[in-house]
């Protein structure tokens, strides 16, 4: 059966429910969009003085920024703005680590996916292309 454009339209992005021990309850985990996703990739990346895109020399609170952009309400609301990040980031690691790993999976996102979406920038100077 091939879909029509109502029916894609009319998916949603997957979300679920994710038990935190280190926060002593659950939290609603939502994967990205494909615009979000670009956000969130293209917040990797930067423009260096001689034009060229490179992965960013700094990758301070990438797991605590995806996991801001994904953490929701019951009714899919963010929890957190990308002003919340930092306090976000000074939480437990081995939670937010857990949720990045969540985060990541509903968002279509692994490894190579990442690898294969920075392949051809260049690493910006004193770093290496590694994302995490």
């Amino acid at each position: 059966m091939t879909l029509s454009k109502e029916q894609i339209l009319a998916t949603s992005i997957p979300q679920e429910a994710v038990d935190v021990p280190e926060w002593g309850g659950k939290v609603n985990i939502r994967g990205l969009s494909a615009s979000e996703r670009d956000d969130y990739e293209q917040s990797l990346v930067e423009v260096g003085p001689d034009g060229r895109t490179r992965v960013k020399k700094t990758q301070h609170n990438v797991r605590a920024s995806l996991v801001a952009r994904c953490l929701v309400d019951e009714a899919g609301k963010r929890l957190f703005t990308d002003a919340d990040v930092a306090a976000l980031g000074e939480k437990s690691g081995a939670a937010i680590d857990a949720l990045w790993d969540v985060a990541r999976r509903l968002s279509g996102m692994s490894l190579e996916a990442e690898e294969e979406a920075l392949e051809g920038f260049e690493p910006a100077q004193g770093t290496d292309s590694s994302t995490a």
